[in-house]
């Protein structure tokens, strides 16, 4: 006989078993993530996969990363713009953050424009060119309130220009009216003389060419009152005399259609000793998503974007000259937005197919080789998932001698949910030039990002699945590729997810940091919006946890090309290979700018001299990280140095 007590008893170790096997997969759950957390603290799990930290970072600096580039003050730029953020850019909230990684404080800098969705390159001196920008959100398909559309205003006026304001209001021959969105500018009528059909001037006969300016206009009515299907000539309200018959807008058509972004023209140079924004010459297009790259003189290319009316630039490109300050046409080429395009020797630029998301499927996705002189094009076969370049991620792999370039993962054109894990690589040492397939990242993946590391391999991590994360499909995982082996290995997988607008670079003490993402869901049923990640992290690779670290002393900080450096260093045994390393300049996992290049070493009884290569195009102007690596790769930290 059972007696009460026991009874209790034994039902109450019943229920305990029954809690506890509710209870399982939490429990089970607990002790992984409890052993997961001890056993990546290990020094032996850290030297064999390296360890993730978070940075602390106060509230008031939690900016919304949309760049990042690494300064020759070893601080790190960070520019949000208005963040993709409507109610920020409305009320011309704009940000960027100094983090001076080697102490972890923080500055927010003053930002005179949206800097949003720009590009950047390194400058020769060691400024940061900013240029483009937004200068107006997009509005989706079924949101959009007002008729609107791109208008060509012309004066055909020689002797007066005029400026116009924001909301100057525009009259079809059908009485509707139309705003301008933004100011704009028309210069006087240009006179050019007039020719006979053999090319010569006809007396002093002259032809009056009017100046044009693009503006976009909205109905100042909603709905579909605004609407019209036909082209038409505009009137300008407000207009007297000549000026009414000079001045005229022309237009195709005032749709209810989705309205993309549109980009600005203004261009900054961001100076780390005062560390503030410096005004230069405006671009003579807006671009908005276009890419920056260094040429081998120290001028830079600035290349696709979309223009101020929210189309796609046609190829029209232009080149700045940090000396004077302005830009200047260069030769037409079409790509689409943020198009991967990496400095070769003999100063052609090589185009992977990588890209960011605006222009046709059909039109400037097939990768090669662009002669910039010539201006001729030839592609380079050999790519598979042709159709999935759109948010890949491309990088010229280290050592930059060996030019060879890798092409990782991507997605479908727009929205698509398609992802690849294919990886290709170039040898453009070899001629025909042919991608060759490399290994499979483990699973399709968007948005990645990949950083060239001092031990002359790529640390890749992050990205998603899905288009911006769709379906919480981050990919918490990060690998190694060696180019030596044309292999991955496996690192210690990352806390944050990163998907959209997300960016990584190399520090000069040898740690990688990660910024950013963009998530459209917060969920996996994709019912709750997404939030912007603001945490940074930070990867040291297994390198910083060797003991055999080496040291590197005083030395030169201008370097030439084509000569000899020599600088202190302890145990110069221990030295086997020496690189220049450029800084990132990155956003949309797009970074052209970051390349690694091998130096000669001698070795010395407390010193190591180092040669630089002659070849100009192989090292673009700039400052760089010095790195000095033994054997194994364990780095030193970097000094800076310069390259004129």
């Amino acid at each position: 006989m059972i007696t009460p007590r026991v009874r209790t008893t034994a039902i109450g170790v019943t229920a305990m078993v029954v809690v506890a096997g509710l209870n399982a997969p939490a429990a089970v759950s607990y002790a992984e993530r409890t052993y997961h957390a001890y056993k990546i603290n290990q020094p032996g799990y850290k030297a064999r996969y390296g360890h993730w930290d978070l940075l602390s970072v106060p509230d008031k600096y939690r900016v919304r990363a949309i760049h990042a580039a690494l300064l020759r003050s070893g601080k790190v730029l960070l520019i949000a713009g208005s963040g993709n953020d409507r109610k920020r850019f409305e009320a011309g909230t704009f940000d960027t953050l100094l983090w001076d990684p080697a102490k972890d404080t923080f500055k927010l800098i003053h930002t005179p424009e949206d800097l949003f969705c720009g590009g950047h390159s390194q400058l020769s001196g060691g400024n940061m060119l900013v240029a483009g920008g937004t200068a107006r959100y997009e509005v989706l398909d079924g949101e959009v309130e007002r008729a609107a559309g791109p208008m060509l205003v012309k004066n055909e006026n020689p002797n007066r220009g005029l400026r116009f304001a924001k909301g100057t209001t525009f009259r079809a021959p059908d009485g509707k009216r139309y705003r301008a969105t933004r100011a704009f500018q028309l210069d006087p009528a240009k006179k050019v003389p007039k020719k006979d059909k053999n090319g010569k001037r006809k007396g002093g006969e002259v032809i009056v060419v009017a100046s044009e300016s693009r503006v976009f206009v909205e109905s100042v009515n909603k709905g579909k009152r605004g609407l019209r299907n036909k082209p038409a000539q505009y009137s300008i309200q407000g207009l007297k005399g000549r000026a009414k018959q000079d001045v005229y807008g022309l237009a195709q058509a005032m749709t209810l259609e989705k309205q993309d972004y549109q980009g600005i023209n203004a261009a900054y140079e961001f100076d780390p000793d005062i560390e503030r924004y410096v005004p230069v010459g405006s671009m003579d297009e807006s671009r908005w998503y276009p890419t920056l790259v260094t040429l081998a003189d120290g001028r830079v290319l600035a290349v696709s974007g979309l223009d101020d009316v929210g189309q796609i630039i046609n190829g029209i490109n232009e080149i700045y000259d940090p000396k004077t300050k302005k830009w200047s046409k260069a030769p037409r080429r079409y790509f689409p937005t943020y198009p991967a395009l990496f400095l070769t020797k003999g100063g052609k630029l090589f185009y992977s197919g990588s890209n960011a998301g605006y222009g046709p499927a059909n039109k400037g996705r097939v990768p090669g080789v662009w002669d910039l002189r010539k201006n001729s094009f030839k592609p380079v076969p050999g790519l598979t998932d042709t159709d999935q370049t759109e948010t890949s991620t491309s990088v010229l792999l280290p050592p930059a001698q060996d030019q060879k370039v890798m092409i990782l993962g991507g997605g479908g054109v727009g929205e698509s949910s398609k992802a690849t894990p294919r990886t290709a690589v170039v040898d453009l040492n070899k001629k025909p030039h042919r991608f060759a397939k490399g290994p499979d990242l483990p699973q399709g993946t968007r948005y990645l990002s990949s950083v060239i590391l001092p031990n002359d391999t790529v640390f890749t991590t992050g990205g998603s699945s899905d288009y911006r994360g769709k379906g919480d499909s981050d990919i918490h995982q990060a690998q190694v590729y060696s180019p030596q082996s044309n292999s991955f290995q496996d690192t210690a997988d990352p806390t944050v997810g990163r998907n959209y607008h997300s960016s990584a670079l190399l520090l000069p003490d040898g740690r990688v940091a990660t910024f950013g993402s963009d998530p459209l869901y917060a969920d996996r049923a994709n019912t709750q919006p997404g939030t912007f990640e603001r945490r940074v992290e930070i990867y040291s690779p297994p390198y910083l946890y060797a003991k055999d670290r080496p040291t590197l002393g005083a030395g030169p900080k201008e370097l030439k090309r084509g000569a000899s450096a020599t600088f202190r260093t302890r145990h110069p045994e221990r030295v086997q290979r020496a690189k220049l390393m450029r800084p990132s300049a990155v956003t949309h996992t797009t970074d052209v700018e970051q390349r690694s290049i091998q130096l000669g070493v001698t070795r010395h009884r407390d010193s190591v001299t180092l040669s630089i290569p002659r070849d100009r195009h192989l090292t673009p102007p700039g400052w760089y990280m010095l790195f000095l690596t033994t054997a194994k790769g364990t780095p030193s930290k970097a000094k800076w140095v310069h390259l004129g």
